[in-house]
């Protein structure tokens, strides 16, 4: 079915959005154009939705809020939001009586008219995501850039045409109930992570599969070598299947031999042509390479290499003052990116801004890297004492060697971070753990910190 034939399907029929979000919202504006009875349903009351609640009550959409909010889940279809558990009772209990439960990007793929490449992992995927982008508009290509990335990508589905493209960042809680696969599917890495929402680590891998287990034979995967459970979706898949690895040179795939990038044996640049720091992206570099060889020329790859300068939150420079250098690395939610991120590109003049929301995710991995590299350690957060106790718990770890300080909040943080520098230091916020606890997003956070940096 084409866009404009579901669309012309759905006048006359109830539709439910559970979940009042940044998908969710211009999705029930563009439903409610095509003559579809709309409900919103969510937790919130009608203050806490603030101006989202005003505007769909402006647009005549029926509100449904509170407690119950799930209470008569009757609508021929019902849209459930990334975040919310896929085997809730009442969704359940929908799918019994025969309605139609999805998701924004299970029916975008069902209707999308164009190539799809579609990027998941836990650390990597959003910058992996943005240079597939910067790829395919370096070649002419028409992009449409969406997903976990922050920008539903439904709302655009008539506007996309079958010679543009589409490139999706994908988290687990958006495939956990996917069950359609894209034309090129890139994995960058697994390491625990949202067990806080996951029941335990095998459903977020699961979850994670289905990028890949639904590709057909005409598909392309692409598979971090290097990391043993991504290396294992190997024998899942169904088409091409391309590899990128900074330990061995794949049979297919891309590889770095520690000064260049080559793929299937071809040399294709340098290293040191690409401007964003850190090993980390060069693996990320690889992952997106494999992904567009063949539809985006190797010089194109090249001249994005020397120019993206990056994402933001995402081991971003704000500012040098007294000699000291600030960054901010908001999106390091896991310890794993913390790791392969900001740990892994200073030596010794880190004075490092951790801690967050946890999200029962180990701690442990953090100890050895931060007592290798890190000369005073700021915790924040829910998960300040895991971290340090993952720290002085390590051989590695003697008295003072990181110095280790606690702060209640992000000024006290940056305060203590700045009155502590010597010229030469670097400070970087690179939490290994969630917001949530003290803001909506990584965003707010970050931004919230290149504001204190910004007034120092």
């Amino acid at each position: 079915m084409d866009a404009t034939a579901f669309f012309k399907s759905i006048a006359g029929k109830r539709v439910a959005f559970c979940g009042i979000g940044r998908s969710h919202m211009p999705l029930m504006e563009l439903f409610k154009k095509h003559e579809a009875i709309v409900s919103a349903r969510d937790r919130r009351s009608f203050q806490e939705l603030g101006e989202n609640g005003r505007i769909l009550q402006d647009l005549g959409i029926d509100l449904i809020l509170g407690k119950d909010y799930l209470h008569d889940l009757n609508e021929d279809i019902i849209f459930r939001t990334p975040g919310m558990p896929f085997h809730l009772p009442e969704l359940e209990a929908a799918r019994k009586h025969g309605q139609a439960v999805t998701s924004e990007m299970e029916l975008f793929f069902k209707l999308c008219p164009c190539k799809i490449y579609a990027v998941t992992g836990s650390d990597g995927k959003t910058t992996t995501t943005t240079l597939l982008s910067e790829f395919l508009k370096a070649e002419g290509k028409t992009v449409h850039l969406g997903g976990n990335i922050g920008r539903p990508l439904l709302p655009e589905i008539e506007s996309i045409s079958p010679d543009h493209v589409v490139v999706a960042e994908l988290s687990s809680f958006q495939l956990i109930s996917m069950r359609q696969g894209p034309d090129v599917a890139v994995v960058t890495n697994l390491a625990p992570n949202h067990l806080d929402i996951h029941k335990d680590m095998e459903e977020y891998v699961d979850a994670k599969k289905n990028l890949v287990l639904h590709q057909d034979g005409f598909s392309r995967t692409v598979l971090n070598a290097d990391n043993e459970i991504t290396a294992g979706f190997k024998d899942l898949v169904r088409g091409d299947c391309w590899q990128f690895s900074r330990v061995t040179e794949p049979a297919r795939g891309a590889f770095c031999d520690g000064e260049k990038i080559t793929v299937n044996g071809q040399p294709l640049m340098n290293v040191g042509e690409i401007k964003l720091p850190g090993w980390h992206n060069v693996e990320n570099y690889m992952a997106a390479i494999a992904a567009a060889w063949g539809d985006v020329s190797p010089e194109n790859m090249r001249k994005v290499a020397r120019e993206f300068g990056g994402v933001e939150h995402r081991m971003e420079f704000v500012r040098e003052l007294g000699g000291v250098k600030y960054y901010n690395d908001s999106i390091a939610s896991s310890p794993s990116r913390t790791i392969s991120g900001t740990l892994s590109c200073y030596d010794k003049n880190l004075i490092l801004i951790c801690g967050g929301y946890d999200k029962h995710i180990p701690y442990d991995p953090l100890g050895t890297p931060i007592c290798e590299r890190v000369k005073e350690l700021i915790l924040m957060g829910d998960t300040a004492e895991k971290i340090e106790q993952a720290v002085v718990s390590c051989p590695e770890y003697s008295e003072g060697l990181p110095s280790i300080h606690h702060v209640s909040d992000m000024p006290g943080a940056v305060a203590l971070a700045h009155k502590l520098a010597a010229p030469g230091d670097v400070v970087s916020l690179s939490p290994a753990s969630a917001s949530f606890d003290l803001y909506p997003g990584f965003e707010a956070r970050g931004r919230h910190f290149k504001e204190l940096v910004n007034r120092l």
